[in-house]
């Protein structure tokens, strides 16, 4: 199993786009590709609209990239959750970490800097 990471940048915004679960086995990808991405150009956001499932190793990959970006005094929007990846976000707390788009289209203005 495999997860796609894409990027674009316009306007100083870096949007990443993340494609298939993340898992265990998936996880260290996505966040070797979105680690350097933090703290760039502003803030990031990423497109989470095809991410079906989060596992636990997906979790503690957001709370890496949520430490990552309080270190770089910037923030990272989470956009596109999936009802099954909100829930387990808000059952374990991680909602809190990040600001939440549910219309990535409108949260491309508050993702400069």
């Amino acid at each position: 199993m495999t997860v796609n990471v894409s990027t674009r940048t316009a306007d100083g915004v870096t949007v990443a786009r993340v494609e298939g679960e993340i898992t265990s086995t998936t996880a260290p990808g996505v966040q070797d590709r979105l680690l350097p991405l933090v703290g760039g150009s502003g803030r990031l956001l990423i497109d989470f609209s095809a991410v079906p499932y989060v596992s636990s190793a997906g979790l503690r990959m957001l709370l890496i990239l949520y430490r990552r970006a309080e270190q770089a005094q910037t923030g990272v929007v989470l956009g596109g959750l999936s009802e099954e990846v909100r829930f387990v976000m808000s059952a374990t707390g991680f909602l809190g970490f990040f600001e939440i788009a549910d219309d990535l289209g409108s949260e491309m203005g508050s993702v400069r800097p």
